[in-house]
């Protein structure tokens, strides 16, 4: 006496690729296995199931209507294996995993920090490798396959690339707490003009930002000391050598800081992830892109910014870029 306990996936696979393809010889092929072997399982499985699931002096053989009524089922538990399968694959890619991911300076001293923890702790058996540029050298790495996401200053001039704006971040000035301007909350491009900056280096997307806002003003800054980094620029503003102009995600790491808005002229710049449509994204590098969506869906962060930071996820691979 047979029972459901008696049936095989192997059973149903091998029914499956004879009715499909109408003749043992062809169904053995299919699956690898040899004819006798094919003959065996299907002669079980119709032992187990009580009833014959071919009529076998035609040619090609034919489903009888037993066979015909079992076909969409088989196939339906299969799909279900198969299914199974894949997501236990999947999941076992995400335990073993690994993920490139490249910033920019300020964004990797803010916002990647607490996305990676979020990441460490869902997926610690995945491991992550992390470039920090600036935004053009991402973007080359990224089309390169180097890297598998960024999030960078854009939008970006590369027709390959997938970009979404995440937030948009206006700039502002900070200076030290002995400095002069450490009683006021606005200034006036016009009032910077005299006010020694600290400048960061070549290549930082905030000091071509600073100097095309100086421009359009009609003056040159006035420059205490060039090509610094974010982190030595801060300890000079601290230090009182000059005033700085900072992405407002960064102007908080630091409490020896005073934060004062440019009220007449408007200096923002989108941050936005991007991957290179051409590259298919690694189960943990997908995983990671929505571990970055999910957080900032939280509106967890900023966690200050002083309202200079506005979070608006939209596609900006077409917008216009300057």
């Amino acid at each position: 006496m047979f029972s459901a306990r008696d049936l095989t996936i192997q059973q149903l696979r091998c029914f499956v690729a004879v009715a499909d393809e109408g003749q043992f010889t062809a169904a053995a092929d299919e699956l690898r296995l040899a004819q006798p072997s094919i003959s065996a399982q299907i002669h079980r499985l119709e032992q187990v199931l009580g009833v014959s699931l071919f009529h076998r002096g035609r040619r090609p053989i034919s489903l009888t209507d037993a066979g015909a009524t079992l076909l969409p089922l088989a196939r339906r538990v299969l799909r279900g294996v198969d299914e199974f399968f894949q997501g236990a694959d999947e999941l076992e890619g995400l335990r073993r995993g690994h993920v490139t991911i490249g910033t920019t300076p300020s964004i990797g001293a803010t916002l990647l920090p607490l996305v990676l923890a979020r990441f460490r702790a869902r997926y610690p058996h995945v491991s992550i490798s992390f470039v920090e540029r600036h935004s053009e050298e991402i973007a080359q790495l990224i089309e390169a396959g180097t890297l598998d996401l960024a999030i960078v200053v854009g939008p970006l001039a590369h027709d390959n690339l997938k970009q979404t704006t995440l937030a948009v971040e206006r700039m502002v000035v900070v200076v030290g707490t002995d400095h002069e301007l450490a009683t006021r909350t606005t200034i006036s491009m016009s009032e910077l003009r005299e006010v020694p900056l600290i400048m960061f280096h070549e290549g930082y997307d905030v000091r071509a930002a600073t100097f095309a806002a100086f421009e359009k003003a009609g003056f040159t800054p006035t420059i205490a000391i060039d090509g610094a980094e974010i982190a030595t620029a801060h300890s000079f503003v601290a230090a009182g050598i000059g005033a700085a102009i900072v992405p407002s995600i960064v102007a908080t790491m630091n409490d020896d800081l005073h934060v004062v808005h440019i009220d007449d002229q408007i200096m923002e710049r989108s941050i936005c992830l991007v991957h290179d449509e051409r590259h298919t994204l690694s189960r943990a590098a997908l995983a990671l892109r929505d571990e970055i969506l999910d957080y900032l869906g939280t509106g967890a962060w900023p966690a200050t910014a002083h309202g200079d930071l506005h979070l608006t996820m939209h596609d900006a691979s077409s917008e216009p870029t300057s």
